[in-house]
């Protein structure tokens, strides 16, 4: 009997047109919404899907769901289900991301660095204003949480000639001069000109980046959250921005996504925020096809234990 593949999103047309070259063996229906995903998903054992775009609705219409294949390297949402069988093997999506999140990371740097959202004011106004530039050159980037993506970030910061530190269990890591244990994160804050986190979301992190260390920031440190929104505690750093302890944030992430139109994050002049965007790109499915085709082989030929990225809730 042929094995059923579901996969959700905009392009899983894409991903099923691609896998569907790969093997013979599986049938893959392809779903843009919701209510597609709820009206082909009936036999399928095998699910394909963003971490956002999971429902419990989804689950409970699964019966025969073998295996997740997350398009994502989060799977907070897909941890969160309340009906999610214990049998059932996850696996996230992980190792080629550190491009786009590496180019958001310094696209808020240089934006806070050159005060480009002035910048384009002074456009808009036609005012010639030829001043002196802060360079990127110099200052300390902190990283909380080294990883693969930390690791090619670091690489990227050195090359602009920036000190890097990271926060983390490691002892050691390529591109970091230093790192910090966990218990020590308020003391690397206060060596941050960015304070970067790319820390998972887990019960241990939930507002890792608390107050305490929001306080020990720099005047002119600036907070990137490239990570997920819960690992930052918004309350603290909405005190801190308005009281200007700090001199600004560059938020991808949040609590609540997408962002609240009445948050107040839209409106402080020292945030710029963009849409969860930090792990796309143009390239994505090129970026994620191998470990797709390597997990989706691993599992179909019944060795689960060779599937990469799995998860455990």
């Amino acid at each position: 009997m042929t094995t059923e593949v579901l996969i959700i999103g905009r392009d899983s047309d894409v991903f099923a047109e691609r896998l569907g070259t790969e093997f013979s063996e599986l049938r893959f229906r392809p779903a843009h919404d919701a209510a597609e995903a709820l009206k082909a998903c009936g036999n399928c054992e095998i699910l394909l899907v963003r971490n956002d775009e999971i429902f419990a609705d989804l689950i409970a219409a699964m019966p025969r769901l073998r295996f997740i294949q997350a398009l994502t390297t989060g799977t907070d949402d897909i941890a969160a289900l309340p009906n999610l069988p214990p049998q059932v093997l996850v696996s996230a999506a992980r190792g080629f991301h550190g491009p786009q999140m590496s180019e958001l990371a310094f696209l808020f740097m240089l934006a806070f660095a050159r005060k480009f959202p002035a910048v384009l004011e002074k456009q808009r106004r036609r005012v010639w204003d030829r001043c002196e530039q802060r360079l990127l050159a110099g200052k300390t980037v902190v990283i909380v949480g080294v990883g693969r993506i930390a690791e090619e970030l670091a690489h990227r910061c050195k090359v602009f000639g920036m000190s890097v530190i990271g926060v983390s269990s490691r002892t050691s890591a390529p591109g970091f001069e230093a790192l910090y244990p966990r218990a020590r994160l308020p003391e690397a804050a206060g060596r941050a000109d960015f304070l970067i986190v790319l820390a998972p979301l887990t019960k241990e992190n939930r507002h890792l980046i608390d107050a305490v260390a929001i306080d020990a920031m720099k005047p002119e440190g600036v907070l990137i959250n490239i990570a997920r929104g819960g690992v930052v505690d918004e309350d603290a750093l909405l005190k801190a921005l308005a009281a200007k302890r700090i001199a600004g944030a560059g938020l991808d992430v949040f609590q609540k996504e997408p962002l609240p139109s009445d948050s107040p994050f839209w409106d402080m002049p020292n945030v710029i925020i963009t849409s969860h965007v930090g792990g796309m790109s143009e390239e994505y499915a090129d970026q994620v096809m191998p470990l797709l085709i390597d997990n989706l082989r691993a599992f179909v030929d019944g060795k689960p234990e060779r599937v990469s990225h799995i998860v455990k809730f």
